[in-house]
C-alpha cells in the first residue's frame, strides 16, 4: 500500500470511508475509517484530524486508535454540535473528508524504557486510548504501566469492552472510578484524583500523562507532585477550541503558543506559567 505522509500545505482534503460504527454511550460513537484508495494514514498517538462534511462544516477530532493498527484508524465522536450530530447519522460506506494529522503527539520515544502513569478524565480517554493501545502493543518497550480513568457516571463509561480487557491484564494496573454511582456499580466512587495516592510508583522512573477536562489538571498535577513525580515528567494534552489546525485562525492561541501546532500535547514545564493554560 502507498503510505500517506503529512500534507505539506495542510489544506489538502482526503476522502475516508466509514468501515464500522459502534455506539459507546448515548452521545459517543466510535468510527473506524480507511482512506479511499488504500493509502495508510501515518500518525502519532495524541494527534488529531480535521473532519469535514460538505455543506455542514469541519471540526478537529482526536485520533483514538493506535498507529500500530495500520489499515484503518478510529475516531470517537461526541454529538455536541452541528457537524458531530451529522456524523452520528452516517453509516458504514459513507464518505467524510479529513485533513491532517495535525499537532504534536505524545513523546513516545522519550517514554520508552520508563514507567507510565496514564490518567484520563471523561472523553479524555479517547485520545489517551491511542497511547494506551500503542503501549499495549509494544509492552516490552515500557516499564510498569498504570492506567487511571474517571468519568461522571457508569452510563458515560467509554470503551467498556476494552476496559474489561485492560483490567484482566497482569502487566497493567488499571483502576476506574465514577463521580456518581448507580445501584449496579461495584467499583470506586470519587474523582480520579482519589486514585492517585494509592498507586505504587517509583516517581523518578515514572512519566505521568493525562488527558481530560481543563478543570481536572490542576488537581491531578498537585497529586502527582505530592507523589514526587518531577515537573519535567508530567505531560498533558490541552484541549482548546481549535479550528484551522494550521496556527492561522488564532482560536487556540495561548500567549505565544498555538495548541493546534505546538500541542495539543505539552510538557507541564512548558505551559505551567502561561496564564489560562491550566
Amino acid at each position: 500500500m502507498e503510505k500517506l505522509f503529512i500534507s505539506h500545505t495542510g489544506y489538502e482534503v482526503k476522502e475516508a470511508q466509514i468501515l464500522r460504527t459502534v455506539r459507546l454511550t448515548e452521545k459517543d460513537k466510535l468510527f473506524e475509517l480507511a482512506l479511499v484508495g488504500g493509502e495508510i494514514l501515518d500518525f502519532e498517538p495524541g494527534q488529531f484530524l480535521e473532519v469535514s462534511l460538505v455543506g455542514v462544516g469541519e471540526a478537529p477530532i482526536s485520533l483514538c486508535s493506535s498507529p500500530t493498527q495500520r489499515k484503518s484508524f478510529e475516531l470517537c465522536v461526541r454529538a455536541v454540535g452541528r457537524l458531530t450530530n451529522a456524523l452520528h447519522r452516517l453509516e458504514p460506506g459513507d464518505i467524510v473528508g479529513i485533513r491532517g494529522p495535525f499537532g504534536v503527539g505524545f513523546p513516545v520515544t522519550k517514554l520508552m524504557g520508563h514507567d507510565l502513569l496514564l490518567i484520563a478524565g471523561g472523553i479524555g480517554l479517547a485520545p489517551l486510548r491511542s497511547l494506551i493501545n500503542y503501549v499495549m502493543d509494544n509492552r516490552r518497550d515500557f516499564g510498569r504501566v498504570h492506567v487511571l480513568f474517571g468519568c461522571k457516571d457508569p452510563q458515560n463509561l467509554l470503551f467498556r469492552d476494552e476496559i474489561e480487557v485492560w483490567q484482566r491484564r497482569m502487566d497493567v494496573g488499571f483502576q476506574c472510578t465514577v463521580d456518581q454511582a448507580d445501584p449496579d456499580w461495584k467499583g470506586n466512587v470519587g474523582l480520579v484524583t482519589s486514585l492517585i495516592p494509592g498507586v505504587d510508583i517509583n516517581p523518578r522512573e515514572t512519566f505521568a500523562v493525562m488527558v481530560g477536562p481543563p478543570v481536572m489538571y490542576r488537581f491531578v498535577i498537585a497529586e502527582l507532585l505530592k507523589k514526587g513525580i518531577p515537573e519535567s515528567q508530567i505531560i498533558l494534552s490541552l484541549e482548546r477550541h481549535m479550528k484551522c489546525g494550521l496556527g492561522k485562525c488564532g482560536h487556540c492561541q495561548i500567549h505565544d503558543i498555538y495548541c493546534c501546532q505546538d500541542g495539543p500535547v505539552f510538557f507541564y514545564e512548558r505551559i505551567k506559567t502561561l496564564k489560562g493554560a491550566i
